[in-house]
């Protein structure tokens, strides 16, 4: 009899290591995130996130036509606006960049699921997530009237989910109350419950065009170092009403995930963030890493943390992969 267990035996081919597999990837899995510019006849490249552009309205069918064909179901939406002012007022224009676009995909595309993503940070001439005092602090309470507006405005326009990501404290609350009072009472939010202050969303500044313009963002998006105060931060936004939940970046987090996948039974979705995304493409370019191989494992190990639905920019690429 033998001394030891045999686990190559469900090692030894790609049959049998796919009969036992635990954890698999699906296109059905993922939400790619789309940049709507304001203007005409632009698909703007974003420098820093090969692959990755900015569309205008007449063009934008071009990356939801991929994303269809992908077999993806969901879409993450940013505007990028002409205007930008004190008090975000682009953000809940009812003909905004981002308003239009979501009335133009979702007339076109049915069926397909849009995420609308409410910040203000596109919209503000500080490039802040929040109205800004003369100090340059970032208020929490003014600003919570601005992103309920803008809630309610997305949702108008068509939006199916709507997506909180400014990290003011007690938006979710006021983001219910307003979708409720304005009769979008089954609009569901899903919420960017834990989001770091991190490093890792220097590219997706340069595609949303949202770099700050002093200070950071560190008083209202979290320390990298706390992983206690995020289950707090997720805890309090399922009370206020959130639906569904967001740990941001991915990578770098996921004890995060775990975490709030063995506490928190809900929706738990992998925001797999634009410097991650950058990352495996520079590496890719250069031939130092098998980009295939390298995306895929690293998509899986988001899911096999918890993740139900994974946000990438990676994923038309991965959903042709998976087809292979």
């Amino acid at each position: 009899m033998s001394s030891f267990r045999r686990f190559r035996r469900l090692r030894q081919n790609e049959a049998i290591r796919s009969f036992v597999r635990e954890n698999e990837l699906h296109a059905s899995d993922f939400i790619y995130p789309v940049f709507a510019v304001a203007g005409k006849n632009m698909k703007v490249p974003v420098k820093s996130m090969p692959g990755i552009c900015q569309y205008s309205l007449d063009r934008i069918d071009e990356e939801i036509d991929r994303v269809v064909a992908a077999g993806i179901p969901a879409i993450l939406i940013f505007g990028i606006p002409d205007h930008k002012d004190d008090v975000a007022s682009g953000a809940y224009d009812h003909h905004g960049v981002t308003q239009e676009a979501i009335r133009h995909i979702k007339e076109r595309y049915p069926d397909l699921i849009i995420i609308a993503d409410v910040c203000l940070c596109e919209y503000t001439s500080t490039g802040h997530c929040g109205m800004v005092d003369k100090k340059g602090y970032v208020m929490n309470d003014e600003t919570l009237p601005l992103l309920t507006k803008t809630a309610v405005s997305m949702a108008e326009a068509g939006a199916d989910i709507v997506a909180p990501s400014d990290m003011m404290d007690g938006r979710v609350a006021a983001i219910r109350e307003g979708l409720d009072k304005a009769g979008f009472m089954l609009t569901p939010i899903l919420s960017y419950s834990a989001k770091f202050a991190s490093a890792y969303y220097g590219p997706f500044r340069d595609a949303a065009e949202s770099a700050p313009k002093f200070g950071d963002r560190k008083s209202y998006q979290m320390d990298p170092a706390n992983s206690r105060e995020a289950m707090r931060e997720i805890e309090d936004d399922l009370e206020e009403g959130a639906d569904m939940i967001i740990v941001k970046p991915a990578m770098a987090y996921l004890d995060i995930m775990k975490e709030a996948r063995r506490r928190f039974e809900v929706p738990l979705i992998a925001y797999n963030v634009s410097g991650e995304y950058a990352m495996i493409k520079a590496a890719a370019q250069n031939g130092w890493i098998d980009e295939k191989r390298i995306t895929l494992e690293t998509l899986t190990g988001m899911k096999r943390a918890g993740a139900d639905r994974i946000i990438t920019y990676h994923a038309i690429e991965a959903a042709g992969w998976l087809c292979e």
